[in-house]
């Protein structure tokens, strides 16, 4: 096999492993909390989820939940601190 062959498949084999990330934005709509994560497990049978947020490094269980997919750069701003 030459190099540029050798190059290019270690080119393609590296592809999904950059930067591929899914980012989660999730929201307590009992008390309004905004969390950021970029895994949801389930909590059981009962519907609720579970996930560390980004943000406190708490793992947090919700009964009720809305998820939504969102970009890097919103994981990335919305997981920023505001430097006083």
């Amino acid at each position: 096999m030459s190099v540029e062959r050798k190059l290019l498949c270690a080119m393609v084999l590296a592809v999904p492993l950059s930067g591929c990330g899914t980012y989660y934005m999730v929201r307590d709509p009992a008390g309004r909390t905004d969390y950021y994560t970029q895994d949801i497990d389930s909590a059981g049978m009962s519907g609720a989820i579970k996930f560390t947020d980004q943000r406190s490094g708490a793992v947090v269980t919700l009964q009720s939940s809305e998820v939504r997919k969102i970009s890097k750069d919103e994981f990335v701003k919305g997981t920023a601190t505001a430097e006083k």
